[in-house]
């Protein structure tokens, strides 16, 4: 297969989005098959590759990490034409996906996309609901000439089937066991973050307030003496609310700035619970790197999370916004040694199921399936 890959995020960015689609084009060129990458340039320093394709790029205003680029429509034209891709994926409803879509149909590809990001619950953390419905006018005439709508959990696929999207389809997520497992290879928390406290609450993520750190600020600083005194919570991440986060921690909190790897991976296995109140996932990347370390996770029941979470098998769903229920579920799984031990061999045996190759073999199933039909697409 040849695929044309157009995205608003791509490696060496850190966000979830970014790492999916790095690992998926080493899976294309692992399994021979070939691909182009049309993205924004990275404020990271990024190596040359003739399969990717930069372009100038502005900050999106909503979550300043993601670029909206500019892209030069004529080289995309001649990349595509020289290419001759079998498929065109966008994963982006903004410019460059708008540029890949019009190319495509111009020549006759077929097109499908994958949706990563829930723009529609970020307005309202930005106070922004008024633009909730010319959102999803544009969404719904921007994914029209889609032949499948890709998205990473059930929860997801309800939400837009409501909406009235068609052609939709899982394309899960996966983890790498080998680096996200419970070894910890001789590193200790405490003694790396100067942590008295005997049990340690991490969170992984962008700071910032679609991730409601709101509600995880509130717990941690009303929790009960009794309990705040034992425990000591971990903040892994960087983002637009860092600062503020920092200027309002309570003494038991510590700033581990940004980790990745094996390093992110030792203080998910270090950790007692990982807690994620964040609402707004279509996955949850960071909640299956946390199970595949043997960490149970306390998280919110809403959006992809609540498909990853089994409730009482491997962690537990709160309420959103409600500081209250996180406390009261941290509260009852320290208390219950036993229980957090099942919890975290249930927690590594799930993820040890959900293998990158198994899933991107199911998207190249689907792919196949659009490609062997050419006869069905024709483009106004």
């Amino acid at each position: 297969m040849k695929i044309a890959l157009f995205t608003d995020t791509y490696a060496p960015d850190v966000n979830g989005v970014a790492r999916t689609l790095k690992r998926f084009t080493d899976y294309l060129e692992a399994n021979g098959h070939e691909y182009r990458v049309f993205a924004p340039e990275s404020t990271k320093e990024s190596l040359f590759s003739s399969h990717i394709h930069r372009f100038t790029s502005f900050p999106f205003f909503l979550y300043p990490e993601c670029r909206v680029a500019w892209p030069n429509m004529l080289q995309v034209k001649g990349e595509l034409q020289k290419f001759q891709p079998d498929l065109v994926h966008i994963a982006t409803p903004f410019n460059i996906g708008l540029c890949g879509m019009h190319y495509a149909k111009k020549l006759n590809i077929p097109i499908v996309g994958s949706y990563h990001t829930d723009f529609d619950q970020y307005l309202e953390y930005y106070d922004l609901q008024f633009f909730s419905k010319i959102l999803w006018k544009y969404m719904h005439w921007f994914h029209r000439p889609f032949k499948k709508l890709f998205v990473p959990s059930p929860e997801t696929l309800e939400q837009l089937k409501v909406q009235g999207f068609p052609n939709l389809r899982i394309w899960g997520r996966g983890v790498d066991c080998s680096v996200f497992s419970p070894s910890l290879e001789g590193f200790d928390a405490h003694e790396e973050y100067n942590i008295k406290e005997p049990f340690i609450l991490s969170y992984a993520g962008r700071l910032a307030p679609e991730k409601d750190i709101q509600t995880l600020m509130a717990a941690a600083k009303t929790m009960p003496a009794h309990l705040r005194e034992k425990v000591h919570f971990l903040i892994v991440g960087d983002g637009p609310s860092k600062l503020e986060m920092m200027k309002d921690a309570p003494e038991n909190m510590t700033f581990a700035g940004y980790v990745s790897g094996r390093n992110l991976a030792k203080i998910y296995a270090s950790s007692d619970l990982f807690v994620f109140p964040s609402p707004t996932e279509t996955f949850g990347n960071v909640v299956l790197e946390s199970l595949a370390c043997g960490t149970p996770v306390i998280g919110a029941n809403s959006g992809g999370v609540k498909n990853i979470i089994s409730e009482g098998k491997n962690g537990l769903l709160c309420e959103p916004r409600n500081p209250e229920a996180f406390i009261e579920a941290i509260s009852s799984l320290l208390e219950n040694h036993r229980l957090r031990e099942e919890m975290s061999r249930n927690a590594r045996a799930y993820a040890l199921t959900q293998t990158w190759d198994s899933i991107f073999d199911g998207l190249l199933n689907d792919y196949e399936e659009v490609i062997i039909h050419p006869e069905e697409v024709r483009y106004a």
